[in-house]
């Protein structure tokens, strides 16, 4: 069973806008470093961020998946194709994360993978506001 945080629309926002917003400002420090010449530093707060994005909006994925999305399902199954586009999100967040570890090896700190940085953010914005509209009817 999910937590209450995860079936109150108000708290569930609170995580999401939480999670953006650290994910936000970790972006921008890990861009002003490399945009100064500081490339360990800037490797380091890329490292932090990867783990940012693991620890804090993924494993919030994780546990919407292994408790809260199969309880809205039973409750509503009219739901279950909104469901399975938000966990679908959920796994575009997760193989983009993979690729950016991926790329890091070959090609360090490079547009692309900074392009990918970025990508994680605008898939993660519009994951909540679809889930917000979709799963609650506060």
């Amino acid at each position: 069973m999910s937590g209450p945080a995860l079936r109150q629309l108000h708290a569930h926002r609170a995580i999401h806008e939480g999670g953006l917003s650290g994910a936000v400002t970790k972006t921008r420090d890990m861009m002003d470093y490399l945009r100064q010449g500081e490339l360990e530093t800037a490797n380091l707060a890329a490292d932090d961020l990867i783990d940012y994005w693991k620890t804090r909006v993924i494993s919030h994925a994780d546990a919407e998946e292994s408790g809260f999305y199969k309880e809205i399902a039973m409750e509503n199954p009219q739901l279950q194709e909104a469901i399975t586009k938000l966990t679908r999100d959920h796994d575009l967040l997760r193989i983009i994360v993979k690729d950016i570890e991926e790329l890091r090896v070959e090609e360090g700190l490079s547009p692309s993978v900074l392009h990918k940085f970025h990508a994680l953010k605008v898939v993660n914005e519009i994951h909540s506001r679809d889930e917000e509209r979709l799963l609650f009817t506060e």
